[in-house]
């Protein structure tokens, strides 16, 4: 198996903006891409996750502005349903040509849904930008304030960013504090839809990306389809990014592929295991 994917190519990049930079995850390459197709009109706006009611809750948006999109940056460790909005970004808000970002799963969901547009009618025609974030597991948003409160000890109101690396669950505050914890500890928190998940660096997008495989402050992508080959080269070529053949950063795509076999192979016994008593329909691995 393919534990990356089908994709065109692959390259380390981080956005050239410095607005973009300041309150990004990692190389701002999500951002930055639906800055540059919406004011190319390659999208009319996306669904993102926005701030919800509570600090730190994520709430799929439809963003339409620029504003919007910035608001939307960096990592909510959280559950955030963005597919949930997907008929209202056409039928409300009138969107012709819709962006939209997701975990793998969603990606998947997205590509199920215009294969089989039941209810969704007329709408997922009118996608016009998947961009995939890697994942390799997702909290409720109750779990993900316990990690940060009870186990980081942080408070929400002064948490700046979350981060999940080198083995760790990190928590910045607005003051420049920082608090981590080992991963294991937040295990008893995954969700259990993410055991069955057999996909980490979202196959099915138009482009995918995340930090693993680059260096602190860039991001690793990949360009899977013709779609996101022809508007990353645009955004490329507009300097809207700068990029290194991954090839020539470290930990690069063995790390990548490290992880996503790691995730594979351990959700596939876990389907295994649920086969046992009957439970396996549905469940079947989709990229092969």
């Amino acid at each position: 198996m393919d534990y990356l994917g089908k994709y065109k190519s692959a390259v380390a990049a981080r956005s050239t903006s410095a607005e973009v930079l300041r309150c990004s995850q990692d190389g701002g390459i999500v951002t930055s891409m639906l800055l540059y197709a919406l004011e190319e009109g390659i999208i009319d706006g996306a669904i993102v996750a926005g701030q919800g009611e509570k600090p730190w809750q994520p709430k799929p948006i439809v963003a339409t502005t620029p504003e919007e999109i910035l608001s939307s940056r960096g990592t909510r460790y959280s559950i955030c349903p963005n597919i949930s909005v997907l008929k209202e970004s056409v039928r409300k808000y009138g969107l012709d040509k819709v962006g939209i970002v997701g975990t793998p799963c969603q990606i998947q969901a997205l590509r199920k849904a215009q294969l089989y547009p039941i209810g969704l009618r007329d709408v997922c025609d009118k996608i016009a930008l998947a961009m995939g974030i890697f994942c390799m597991e997702n909290f409720s948003y109750q779990s993900m304030t316990q990690i940060v409160q009870d186990h980081c000890n942080v408070d929400l109101h002064s948490l700046k960013k979350t981060d999940i690396g080198k083995g760790k669950y990190w928590a910045y505050t607005n003051r420049g504090a920082v608090s981590q914890i080992p991963l294991k500890l937040t295990h008893k928190y995954e969700q259990p839809g993410c055991h069955v998940c057999l996909d980490y660096v979202a196959n099915l997008a138009d482009i995918s990306t995340g930090s693993v495989g680059s260096p602190d402050g860039w991001s690793t992508v990949f360009i899977r389809n013709n779609n996101g080959e022809n508007i990353w080269n645009k955004a490329v070529a507009a300097g809207v990014f700068e990029t290194k053949p991954i090839e020539s950063v470290k930990p690069g795509l063995e790390l990548v592929t490290k992880l996503a076999t790691e995730k594979i192979t351990k959700n596939q016994k876990e389907l295994e295991h649920r086969a046992k008593f009957g439970v396996n329909k549905g469940l079947r691995n989709p990229y092969i």
